[in-house]
């Protein structure tokens, strides 16, 4: 099999047809149905059946390797303790064998720092907005999210950080 060749023939492919042909390689229906996606996962598939795959030493040391890591996307919550002396609204968590921290923040990294005002202008009226803390200041109010002040300038319902502008971490 030319690899090269029938890697052109992929990208010539319609999306029905790559997942029919993902379905040959792998045995299973895609969970996806991003071109890109499948494109790669075929040709990853065909290369390795091609080449041989991986000896299969590598692949049990591989194996015992992914069953031994705790592969976790946050921290468990025995090691993370809070740091509100430290910082509000953040925690910090020891890792395991070493001496460095990693500090969580709670707080959305897109929002400015506590106390920077968020000046917007809808519909000829300066909205002003501060932030705090944890919440949020408009007119002598306080609001637990920008989302409930976009709404009651608006009048209805309006992601807050895209009416404020602030898509962007550090925004």
């Amino acid at each position: 099999m030319n690899i090269s060749r029938e890697l052109a023939r992929l990208h010539r492919m319609s999306i029905p047809q790559l997942k029919q042909r993902y379905t040959e390689a792998w045995n299973e229906s895609p969970r996806s149905h991003n071109r890109v996606w499948l494109i790669k996962k075929i040709a990853w598939r065909l290369q390795a059946n091609a080449e041989g795959g991986l000896p299969e030493m590598i692949r049990q040391q591989a194996l015992k390797m992914a069953n031994d890591a705790d592969l976790r996307v946050r921290p468990k919550k025995s090691i993370v303790q809070d740091a509100a002396a430290d910082t509000p609204g953040s925690a910090t968590a020891e890792l395991p064998d070493t001496d460095a921290q990693v500090i969580y923040s709670d707080r959305d990294p897109r929002l400015p720092p506590a106390g920077t005002p968020i000046v917007k202008r809808y519909k000829g009226q300066l909205i002003s907005v501060i932030v705090r803390e944890n919440d949020f200041e408009y007119e002598g109010n306080l609001y637990q999210s920008l989302s409930a002040i976009a709404n009651q300038v608006t009048g209805s319902h309006v992601n807050g950080f895209r009416f404020f502008g602030l898509t962007k971490a550090g925004g």
